[in-house]
């Protein structure tokens, strides 16, 4: 094996107390909510006393409060917040939540404004400025709100004095609301009682709806939490606890108790966290460090967070030595959350998550749920060192932070189950993945400018496969050609160097480079400049090997090759890349690859590209698939497969070539070329499940998996476990296609199975890591009653894993009555959680009969979903590419143009993007469809 080979164009082969902080000024926001919300004018809020100008509105302008970014006058320092979240709704149904908060902030130039981030609050004092040096304050002149840019402005009759501090207060009073974003409420049920957990999510943008802050990652702070709440519940925040009683007074005639925690270190507001619940908890206490494990009670009794705590004490350790840099906090807590928009957010020593991304039930979750949930503990404890301890100074680089944490959460799982081989998961769950978005021609680069990153809906947008997926693979290739000493080595001065401050993403290729010229590495530029071309442009390249000529060539690779890129590239669209490579004969070198041995590039896929090959040898490499697969590793066998579907999808190469890289299918029984396969194949049942090819596509693949059913029948009986990680998933592979092809003795199983459910429903005979197949096979075999019977159960679950498998599993349905029914559910979130909605939107547009009832629905409910779910969710632009992925007609592309145009008055959001890739996607869709609907048609008729 060979590495580090590059190839340019085209080559041979060659502590502030708080003043006011007694619980009476809390009690005196005499200023309810609901009042306040409907005097709060758009462009000026009177809050009692204040001294207001009345300002007229205007258009934008260049002033700074019409701008989205602060200006660099003021630097926070320190913030003292109090929190009273109301657990029960006022006299007009409304949550609350009331509060005070002084921040002290250094004037760094002189300036007669203070602009402050708040949204959706409503001040109920007049705020006050305080100097801290020996000049007085200036007087307060008006207090302005600019909803637009979710500024407060201050306007100061005289000017602030540079290098002196000062300190501003404020009481406010906020809404609890159940919108997932900022300070909100998740509620649930326990035994039939109605419990509210008033938790947050800051990121990215959303400390401002909890308490007036400058909202922004390079602000970085001390905080000082103090909460009041009722006493049968437990408040938690970033801190450690440091004092609590009860207040000896009544209100509402409800005792209260007063929590204060222990200071922040310095960070960001988007990572500070704060929640008041009756949850229960595990712990265990490692080298003097608290690990906590925090979720409904119900669920702790039954000991759903058992595994969470089991792995996390490893992976901190294994992190530790990783950064070279110890835990820098006393504790680490973990809650998990009935509603929660995101998976997990790394909040500083409380980290946030969804209940089926934390909790594990040894009888109930499946393999699959266990490492969902070790790896996003690793991708979470992660960010506690790259992103908490240092941070990016803008979200324009955000996908340093997830890039990073999402390639490194292999590595730390590995390290708590490391028998599972899931380091080589990457390639199927990220590098594949995110080929499918970047090859299109309205993908954007890694690193965007600060100024093309401004509004918050674009912050949103910029959380998605791209900043997470690719940021892995080209940091997971950059470790490999660097290789991992250096790798780390380079990471480890760099969190050192820069902790507790933040930083831009070339500030780590400085702390490489000097790892690099510490070390016998050697590449042929500079860090900066090989991963420049992967971070500032967009895509990847396919590289094309010659074996007759020996030369090798790379180009830009797009799915629609008459597409250009949206945006232009200073690198001309060329990469650096490192090339491993492997033939028949090892030990032959490179420049011998003309000879009649086959020849694979991109070793175990480390490298962020795809390969294609001269005819002769893709025809070699078909060949040793069919009649000694063994002699390539199992992740390129993957990889062959994924490359010549999609170069075929490009027109580079014919689509029966892509077709035949399957054939030996019929005799392989591990799992990553099977998932490559069928995710391929996928795409295939997508153009053409509703044409003349479905039929005997079905027919191929049914014959194909017959080989694989047979071989988990004779090892497995489906009543044990295989003995390997991957090869539990292709169990459940073998039985979802045997299944979905129509293979008698699947569907025989599977309906036993489900009736025997039905009859005693409090006794599920099928396995955990079956369930999602046979729930969803058995409801597209049955009608109502199946439907109704899995809804039912649905709603009595209390195992998060188990409610999601069936409410996917419930989108399988095939009478579209109980689909339009089923969607009609998401806008109740008595019946589906806000935070599931869109992915069962999405799953119901999976499936062919639903797709059009999806799409329908979207459009017809588009202001509501917008108005619940655009700005802010980091999921919604999937909703978008979920609905419209099927999208393959002349038709289809002018009703989705048509939605786009007709909805622009509404905006879409955090889709924005959504609907441009959806749009190309779609036209590259029409001609591939076009070009080769009767060839595909004829190769399943008659497979060669």
């Amino acid at each position: 094996m060979g590495k580090g080979f590059f190839i340019n164009k085209t080559v041979g082969i060659v502590g502030i107390v708080l003043a006011a902080g007694a619980i009476a000024t809390i009690i005196a926001l005499s200023v309810v909510y609901s009042q306040e919300k409907s005097k709060n004018n758009e462009n000026e809020v009177k809050p009692t006393g204040a001294v207001t100008t009345p300002v007229p509105t205007t258009e934008p302008s260049n002033e700074p409060w019409d701008q989205w970014r602060l200006p660099q006058t003021l630097s926070p320092q320190t913030y003292n917040v109090t929190l009273w979240p109301r657990l029960q709704p006022d006299a007009t149904g409304l949550y609350i939540f009331r509060g005070l908060s002084s921040v002290v902030f250094r004037c760094v130039e002189k300036t007669n404004l203070i602009l402050i981030h708040s949204n959706k609050l409503n001040m109920t004092l007049q705020p006050t400025l305080t100097a801290l040096g020996s000049k007085p304050a200036p007087i307060i002149e008006s207090i302005v709100m600019h909803t637009k840019t979710q500024y407060m402005a201050i306007h100061l009759k005289d000017e602030l004095t540079a290098g002196e501090s000062y300190e501003l207060y404020t009481e406010f009073v906020g809404e609890l609301a159940d919108d997932l974003g900022g300070f909100y409420r998740s509620e649930y049920y326990e035994n039939g009682v109605k419990k509210v957990v008033a938790t947050t999510q800051m990121q990215a943008t959303d400390a401002r709806k909890a308490f007036p802050c400058f909202d922004e990652p390079a602000m970085k702070a001390v905080f000082h939490i103090t909460l009041y709440h009722d006493p049968a519940t437990v408040a938690l925040s970033n801190g450690v606890l440091k004092q609590q009683y009860k207040v000896n007074i009544t209100v509402d005639d409800t005792f209260v108790t007063r929590t204060t925690f222990a200071p922040t270190e310095v960070m960001s507001t988007y990572l500070l966290a704060f929640i008041v619940s009756d949850f229960g908890f595990i712990e265990q206490n490692i080298d003097k460090l608290q690990i906590r494990i925090f979720a409904r009670q119900e669920a702790i009794n039954a000991g759903q967070g058992e595994y969470a705590l089991s792995v996390t004490g490893t992976i901190l350790k294994f992190f530790e030595d990783y950064y070279n840099v110890p835990y820098p906090l006393p504790k680490s807590d973990q809650i998990a959350l009935p509603d929660f928009n995101a998976g997990a957010m790394e909040n500083w020593g409380l980290i946030t998550y969804r209940e089926t991304a934390l909790l594990y039930d040894e009888e109930i979750s499946s393999n699959g749920n266990k490492e969902r949930i070790v790896t996003i503990i690793a991708h979470e404890l992660a960010h506690q060192w790259f992103g908490n301890l240092v941070t990016i100074r803008w979200w324009n680089d955000l996908w340093l932070n997830e890039g990073f944490a999402s390639y490194v959460e292999y590595l730390g799982a590995d390290k708590a189950e490391p028998t599972w081989n899931i380091k080589d998961l990457i390639v199927l769950n990220d590098v594949h993945r995110v080929f499918a978005i970047d090859a299109l021609a309205s993908s954007h680069p890694l690193s965007s400018k600060e100024e093309e990153i401004q509004r918050p809906e674009q912050i949103s947008e910029v959380f998605d496969t791209i900043s997470y997926s690719k940021g892995a693979s080209v940091l997971r290739m950059l470790s490999d050609f660097l290789t991992e000493t250096v790798f780390t080595q380079g990471l480890q001065t760099y969190l050192d160097h820069f902790k507790f401050n933040n930083t831009v993403y070339t500030d780590l290729w400085e702390h490489l480079q000097r790892a690099v010229d510490s070390s016998t590495s050697t590449p042929p530029r500079s860090v900066q400049d090989i991963m420049d071309r992967w971070v500032l442009q967009m895509g990847f390249p396919v590289v094309t090997i010659n074996t007759e000529t020996g030369q090798i060539t790379q180009e830009h690779f797009l799915l629609d090759p008459e597409t250009k890129p949206d945006r232009p590239s200073e690198f001309n669209y060329e990469w650096f890349v490192p090339i491993s490579w492997t033939k028949k004969e090892a030990a032959q070198p490179l420049y011998w690859l003309f000879d009649d041995n086959w020849v694979l590039a991109n070793i175990n896929v480390t490298g962020y590209y795809r390969v294609n090959y001269d005819n002769e040898n893709w025809e070699r490499l078909l060949n040793v698939l069919q009649t000694s697969r063994q002699s390539i590793p199992v992740i390129n066998r993957a990889q062959i497969i994924d490359d010549a579907f999609n170069l075929a999808k490009a027109g580079i190469i014919e689509t029966t070539l892509a077709l035949r890289t399957t054939l030996f299918l019929a005799s392989e029984t591990e799992y990553m070329p099977w998932e490559s396969a069928l995710d391929n194949l996928d795409y295939f049942y997508l153009m053409f499940d509703r044409t003349e090819v479905y039929g005997p596509m079905q027919t191929y693949v049914g014959n194909k998996v017959e080989g694989l059913f047979d071989y988990f029948t004779r090892l497995t009986n489906w009543e044990n476990l295989p003995p390997g990680h991957t090869d539990q998933y292709n169990q459940v592979n073998a039985l979802r296609v045997a299944c979905s092809t129509g293979l008698e003795a699947c569907t025989t199983l599977v309906k036993t199975w489900f009736e025997q459910w039905m009859e005693n429903p409090n006794v599920n005979p099928i396995k955990a890591n079956l369930r999602s197949a046979v729930y969803c096979s058995a409801i597209a075999a049955g009608g109502e009653k199946e439907w109704n019977f899995a809804w039912e159960m649905f709603e009595k679950a209390t195992v998060a894993s188990e409610k999601d498998k069936l409410r996917a599993a419930m989108a399988c349905a095939t009478e579209p009555w109980l689909l339009n029914r089923y969607l009609k559910y998401t806008l109740d979130s008595n019946k589906i959680r806000k935070q599931d909605a869109t992915s069962t939107i999405i799953s119901i547009a999976s499936n062919v009969v639903g797709q059009p009832l999806a799409w329908d629905f979207v459009r017809a409910n588009w202001e509501y979903i917008f108005k619940q779910y655009g700005g802010g969710s980091f999921s919604f632009s999937n909703l978008i590419n979920g609905i419209t992925k099927r999208f393959s007609t002349e038709f289809e592309l002018q009703q989705l143009i048509q939605f786009r145009d007709d909805n622009a008055h509404i905006g879409f959001g955090s889709g924005t993007l959504a609907i441009q890739q959806s749009i190309e996607r779609t036209t590259a869709n029409i001609k591939w469809v076009k070009k080769n609907q009767e060839t595909v048609l004829e190769w399943f008729i008659n497979p060669l």
